[in-house]
């Protein structure tokens, strides 16, 4: 099956996003934007992971995910992979004070982590950690300066993340995703 970890903002924040990213979407008919509900904050992509691996792999998130607390961001500017300029994905950055955009950072380690020890190991494990929210991809390299520039003001409510989720991405014709897993972060102190 194939599975990501992944923090899932709150429907209000959501709402936001999508009142900015709505009006845009006309312009941009060759672009496969993602809907509000496939929206989220990926922590590890884990790809194909076997069903054998998947009681170890609870078993670690769980543990990962409660030796962090739970971190203050928002949804933030537009930005582009790998540049605005020749782009694949168009996303929005998730921001926040420096001291819980660390956090995040040392928790979507830890949770790249435990994969590895599950047996589960992050194909991109190792790269620069970007915490963002995919809003569209195209399949071949495109100038989204435009895009960029229309969300670059874009700052939503903060909230809380503050429970890791493990889903299983169905693909096909009718994309969906399903929570199989879920585990608090410790409360901020």
């Amino acid at each position: 099956m194939r599975l990501f970890v992944a923090l899932l903002p709150p429907h209000e924040v959501l709402a936001e996003l999508e009142a900015a990213v709505a009006p845009l979407r006309p312009g941009w008919p060759g672009l496969r934007w993602a809907g509000q509900d496939r929206w989220h904050v990926t922590l590890a992509f884990l790809g194909e992971v076997s069903e054998a691996r998947l009681d170890g792999l609870r078993e670690r998130l769980g543990r990962a995910a409660s030796r962090h607390q739970g971190v203050q961001v928002r949804i933030g500017r537009g930005g582009a992979f790998p540049a605005a300029a020749k782009a694949r994905v168009l996303c929005a950055h998730i921001e926040g004070e420096a001291p819980a955009l660390a956090g995040l950072r040392a928790l979507a380690a830890s949770v790249a982590a435990g994969a590895r020890r599950a047996g589960a190991p992050p194909p991109d494990e190792g790269r620069r950690y970007r915490p963002h929210v995919t809003l569209a991809r195209s399949r071949q390299p495109v100038a989204l300066s435009p895009l960029v520039e229309a969300l670059s003001g874009f700052s939503g409510s903060a909230w809380n993340a503050a429970q890791v989720e493990l889903i299983r991405s169905q693909t096909g014709p009718q994309r969906r995703y399903d929570s199989v897993g879920s585990w608090p972060l410790r409360a901020p102190r």
